[in-house]
């Protein structure tokens, strides 16, 4: 496994994340695996080098922190550990059960802190912007858990570029922690990110952390279109890939990378992960596997240098699109 530093921080990770979504209970998803059916997965990422893992409460409303806390603990060294988990979505019927305002932001950060059987996040990650809270409020409430001791580093995921913007300016103006990382959908289907948020990134040195790098499983070759509903156990209940990608143009690219990787003679899956790892301003794609070979096709990958004119073949097809996935 290769190692780089997250943004302009001093903190090393694996240039993967093990995504943690897929394991808590299959009554909260079907495709997710239980605990039992979880740990082969953590036991191996740790085996491959991966030091990076990341979650969210309301993957399987907690239980996704309990199943990641547990094995983590049981298979890998904490102090090397770096875990990452988010804030945002409803984690129960009540008002003050989601968003982020300073209530449910200090009361989420302590639940997930039993849950994952820690005295302390590294990466507390806001999963998207709070309409309704304002970002001083936000801001402020996480800056306290940072000085509390309870969160050591601040990431976002999937905001409009102003709005990040103009949280890191309020930051810097009022003293309070800055955000270090943004988890922001992004592969090789959907590029959008590449006109404002990344150039955004790169002046204020934040680490990209893509969820969905193999586009909800189109960019893994076992679909055979993007109507696709019954390859995987995911595709048969996963409506929200149908609202990310629905565009023809799509399939031109799943298309190209089925190319590339034939006459590399590799999976679809390693030269998709392998463009993203190409892309300067990626730190670590968050990956997601359900099986085992998703795992070790995704830890290749990191070897795997494509060329230029692969890049360009990938690239090629692209359409653009409207933003998807905020």
């Amino acid at each position: 496994m290769k190692y780089t530093q997250l943004g302009k921080t001093g903190l090393r990770v694996s240039r993967l994340a093990l995504g943690c979504m897929s394991y808590g209970t299959p009554s909260w998803r079907p495709w997710v695996l239980s605990e039992e059916a979880s740990q082969p997965f953590f036991r191996r990422a740790v085996e491959l080098g991966i030091n990076f893992f990341d979650t969210a409460d309301m993957y399987s409303l907690g239980v996704s922190e309990e199943v990641t806390g547990r094995a983590l603990r049981r298979y890998a060294k904490m102090e090397e550990v770096v875990l990452a988990t988010k804030v945002f979505f409803p984690m129960g019927d009540g008002p003050n059960m989601r968003g982020l305002s300073r209530k449910h932001i200090v009361q989420a950060c302590e639940a997930s802190l039993k849950r994952l059987g820690v005295e302390a996040i590294d990466l507390y990650q806001i999963h998207r912007m709070d309409p309704h809270t304002p970002v001083e409020e936000t801001l402020c409430a996480l800056d306290q858990l940072v000085r509390q001791g309870k969160v050591r580093y601040l990431g976002a995921s999937s905001t409009f570029a102003w709005q990040f913007a103009r949280a890191l300016g309020l930051a810097d103006q009022h003293g309070w922690t800055r955000f270090v990382s943004m988890q922001d959908h992004y592969n090789l289907v959907y590029r959008e990110e590449e006109r404002e948020m990344h150039p955004l990134c790169e002046a204020e040195g934040i680490g990209i952390l893509p969820w969905s790098p193999l586009a909800r499983g189109l960019l893994a070759g076992t679909r055979t279109s993007l109507e696709d509903k019954s390859s995987t156990p995911r595709a048969k209940s996963d409506a929200y890939a149908g609202m990310l990608y629905d565009q023809p143009g799509d399939w031109e690219v799943v298309e190209a990378t089925r190319r590339v990787a034939a006459a590399r003679n590799v999976p679809p899956a390693q030269v998709a992960l392998a463009w993203l790892l190409s892309r300067p301003l990626v730190t670590a794609p968050i990956i997601g596997a359900t099986k085992m070979e998703h795992l070790e096709d995704a830890v290749r990958a990191v070897d795997l240098k494509l060329q230029p004119e692969e890049i360009q073949q990938l690239e090629a097809p692209y359409q653009p699109h409207a933003l998807r996935g905020m």
